[in-house]
């Protein structure tokens, strides 16, 4: 019997919490691609099973909602299943759950398939003959992750960094959650302890490698919300490697 939605209990540890004691949004993403991966390889498209017909997998975007963020010491229920394919993309959809059931976070990814050799992309539908969609798992969002514009005119530099070899994943490229990682570590301790995420979204444009030097762009928009969009550019080729969008909000009692 395939395991069509795989579900893990993770506990959230200390060294996973930020200065407000609560889940960093980057530990969250790390549990979507710990058990995104597990379950690919429980379905039999995980990363050795593609590369055997000279294919990888490549997350090119990921679009989260945040209603709560769990604190140290907690357990989450985290979910996830295939959602078929929307033309090149194969979708993968999440749910993050506490120990009474409630919803507290929700996700979606969308996913291709590349050549390693060619480095074009692949149609999923011919490889993934049976990922597809169950009548019973509908997508937890109104929509699927967004191709996000560049950063306006108005950005600033936040960042000037160099790749380190704690950033790279398996393939010796950036691991993706990284991305999201180095864009939190350009905010000051005061404003994650003071403001709360809602919305996360990441579009992963292209790959970076060891000793890359790496500069940050940042525009803001400060309303009712805190819209703040990112460009994530190495710098020798002037190559944008990934967008990203947080949206914040103050405490209700803030």
């Amino acid at each position: 019997m395939v395991l069509r939605k795989l579900e893990k209990e993770y506990h959230v540890h200390v060294y996973e919490t930020g200065p407000d004691g609560k889940l960093n949004i980057y530990s969250l993403f790390d549990y979507f691609q710990d058990i995104a991966s597990e379950h690919a390889v429980k379905l039999g498209y995980g990363r050795d099973d593609l590369l055997e017909h000279n294919n990888f997998w490549v997350l090119s975007r990921i679009y989260a909602e945040i209603g709560e963020l769990p604190v140290w010491g907690d357990r989450v229920t985290v979910a996830t299943w295939p959602r078929g394919v929307d033309k090149l993309f194969a979708l993968r959809d999440y749910e993050v759950r506490d120990r009474e059931g409630r919803l507290l976070c929700s996700a979606t990814s969308s996913w291709l398939i590349i050549d390693k050799t060619s480095r074009k992309i692949k149609r999923p539908d011919n490889i993934l003959s049976s990922f597809k969609a169950e009548p019973e798992f509908m997508n937890p969002l109104p929509r699927n992750a967004n191709k996000l514009d560049p950063v306006d005119g108005e950005s600033v530099i936040t960042s000037r960094f160099r790749v380190r070899v704690s950033d790279l994943d398996i393939n010796l490229h950036t691991n993706n959650v990284r991305y999201l990682k180095w864009v939190i570590d350009t905010l000051s301790p005061g404003f994650i302890v003071n403001n709360i995420p809602v919305f996360t979204e990441i579009n992963y444009l292209a790959e970076s490698r060891f000793d890359d030097e790496i500069l940050i762009r940042k525009s803001e928009k400060d309303g009712e919300k805190i819209l703040t969009d990112y460009s994530i550019i190495r710098t020798t080729d002037n190559t944008e490697l990934s967008r990203v969008r947080l949206i914040w909000k103050k405490p209700v009692n803030g």
